[in-house]
């Protein structure tokens, strides 16, 4: 490790904290769209020179692109680089809507660190209201591809790229204010860190710079790795559609072998790529972007909760992992034009896969599957004849773990969230009807997985939905006797006489006004026996209405009397029906994946893979 003052070496790592929410606050609140200055889907990062991520709050993209298109010495202070395009990102560009600003930092001329922003945007062209056609082919069907280029040329914006793009959004507005807010947030983040260099020195810092990232390898290492033993462990997971070809299971495979001092993922056997858009580009700079993306799951491993939290990921978890990729053509290795607009159903499932192979190294000693991302939304005209379009990323569940309950509705991207209600209601031709928690949607457990989102909302005027959503069939699976989770659906005019549910990939479901639309989102899966799980944690559930009196007996062997809020337990017909239910389980497998697979499976239970062995019994 780097030799540094301690105490500067805090300083400096508070203050990368600190100008990083400071850029992100400034782009929340100059942004104009929903997705970015309501539902907070966009991020912030600070890199040095030698392009590693320094601070470890969050994901966020890489500078290599911009870099390789645009060597140091050809960048000017006031440059503001932009660039969306998936294939020439180097991996950190999962779809055309994230778009990427980055602002060098400048110390006597010279370029020693950078400021980058990128979010989903609300509309960057392409067949589709929000530029995520679920039918598409190729990429070009998405929306407008910009490589790398100087946005801002030493302070001036360049106009005409500028209007190119605005040109090509629906939302021109939306997109030209979002833009301004991250390049105008990132110029002062650039200010911010330039004044560190000037109070301490480029030397220090730059030796800070290192400390931080041997801290992180050392640390990883010394805290997480040591708890896999060393071996090989094999666990796959799927993909359940990509929006053109029938539903069937598009295999994501790790192959995990721990050493002495790395881990080796592998993720040969994953399925060729998809005709639909749910490709992944993660092959890229030897899967840079992919190495930080999947490592915060290795912070489940730590000696508590509290713990966790305090492992931030920056480029210091790099060295300790070596990716091995397929040959191209696969979904992580996709070739030029596939489409990727639904990217999330592989790299998001990327992270349970992952959270799968280990639990199978450490025991179990891992939570269970939890929700991914999926947008639901409705675009049409307003009452004034203009045109709108609301999306929103409505969270589910996480799963069970070993020490406790998942929590309830956990967004997977960090500090994004739900749209208001009151904004909602406010803005767009529709009434939020209810918002609750999704009544038996955790899978059950001796810790129970959280629960998924219920919204229904009463359209005003005709409108078409939309839903880019996986986990509709499948579910997030249970771990350690646990079991999964209850899937995403959609159904519209619930209980009315055009009744009908949708399938987890649609661009524009007409839907009358009038017409209630049912949003259920996935909950998360269970972690340990369900027969274990305390009557007293059972009843709790009941009288709070996150189980049903039907669900506590059917999951979990708890018979209840009463009403819910007065519910009490008959202890008598719980011991003997829990005593029934053991009595007739036979070997059971240590992953659950609920019904939908055998859907998909042609007609088998469970796969190979969720035996610890790698092998059901006969």
């Amino acid at each position: 490790m780097t030799e540094v003052d301690p105490v500067l070496l805090e300083i400096v790592e508070g203050s990368l904290a600190s100008i990083e929410r400071e850029v992100e606050t400034a782009i929340g609140r100059t942004s104009r769209s929903p997705m970015i200055r309501d539902a907070h889907d966009y991020r912030a990062g600070i890199h040095d020179r030698r392009l590693r991520k320094l601070t470890g709050r969050s994901y966020s993209a890489l500078v290599h692109p911009v870099v390789r298109d645009f060597p140091l010495d050809t960048m000017r202070p006031g440059d503001v680089f932009f660039h969306n395009d998936v294939y020439l990102s180097e991996g950190g560009i999962g779809h055309l809507p994230d778009l990427c600003v980055t602002v060098p930092v400048f110390v006597d001329g010279d370029v020693v660190a950078f400021v980058q922003a990128f979010g989903h945007h609300d509309d960057i062209g392409g067949a589709c209201p929000g530029s995520m056609p679920s039918g598409a082919t190729e990429i070009y069907q998405e929306g407008l591809m910009v490589p790398p280029i100087r946005l801002w040329d030493q302070g001036v914006p360049n106009d005409a790229a500028l209007r190119i793009m605005t040109r090509n959004s629906r939302m021109p507005d939306s997109l030209a204010a979002d833009l301004d807010a991250e390049c105008s947030a990132c110029l002062m983040g650039a200010r911010r860190l330039s004044e560190l260099f000037t109070r301490y020195g480029r030397a220090t810092v730059e030796a800070c710079f290192d400390a931080l990232v041997d801290k992180t390898t050392q640390t990883y290492r010394r805290e997480v790795l040591s708890k896999i033993p060393d071996g090989q462990y094999v666990w796959e997971d799927y993909a359940e559609h990509d929006g053109v070809d029938e539903p069937q299971l598009h295999t994501q495979r790790i192959t995990l072998t721990k050493t002495e001092d790395r881990l080796v993922i592998d993720f040969t056997g994953t399925s060729r790529q998809a005709r639909g858009p749910i490709n992944h580009c993660g092959d890229y700079a030897d899967g840079n972007f992919l190495k930080k993306w999947l490592a915060p799951i290795l912070r489940n491993l730590a000696d508590t909760p509290e713990r966790m939290a305090e492992l931030d990921v920056n480029e210091g978890v790099v060295p300790l992992i070596e990716m091995r990729f397929p040959e191209k053509g696969t979904l992580l290795t996709p070739v030029f034009p596939a489409p990727v607009n639904a990217r999330t159903f592989v790299i998001l499932r990327l992270l349970g896969v992952l959270a799968g192979v280990l639990a199978k190294a450490v025991d179990g000693r891992m939570p269970a599957d939890q929700e991914t991302i999926r947008y639901t939304g409705v675009h049409g005209t307003d009452d004034a004849g203009e045109p709108y379009l609301m999306r929103e990323v409505l969270g589910g569940g996480s799963g069970g773990r070993w020490y406790a309950d998942g929590e309830d509705t956990i967004h997977v991207v960090p500090d994004s969230r739900n749209l208001p209600t009151e904004f909602t209601e406010s803005r767009f031709p529709f009434l939020v009807e209810r918002l609750s928690l999704a009544q038996d949607s955790g899978g059950p457990g001796l810790f129970r997985g959280g629960l998924g989102y219920e919204k229904d909302i009463r359209m005003l005027r005709d409108a078409s939905f939309m839903c880019i959503a996986d986990r509709s069939i499948l579910a997030c699976w249970g771990v350690k006797g646990g079991r999964a989770g209850r899937p995403f659906s959609v159904v519209v005019d619930p209980g009315g006489p055009h009744e009908r549910a949708l399938e987890g990939l649609v661009d524009a479901e007409p839907v009358r006004a009038g017409e209630v639309i049912r949003i259920r989102t996935t909950g998360g899966g269970g972690w340990g026996d369900p027969l274990e799980r305390s009557v007293e944690a059972v009843l709790r559930d009941v009288r709070w209405g996150k189980v049903s009196a039907a669900g506590a007996r059917d999951d979990y062997g708890v018979v209840v009397t009463g009403a819910p809020g007065d519910a009490v337990a008959d202890l008598d017909a719980t011991t003997a029906l829990r005593e029934s239910r053991r009595a007739q389980r036979g070997p059971e497998p240590f992953f659950d994946r609920g019904p939908g697979y055998a859907r998909l499976s042609g007609g088998r239970a469970h796969s190979p893979y969720d035996w610890l062995d790698g092998a059901a019994p006969g």
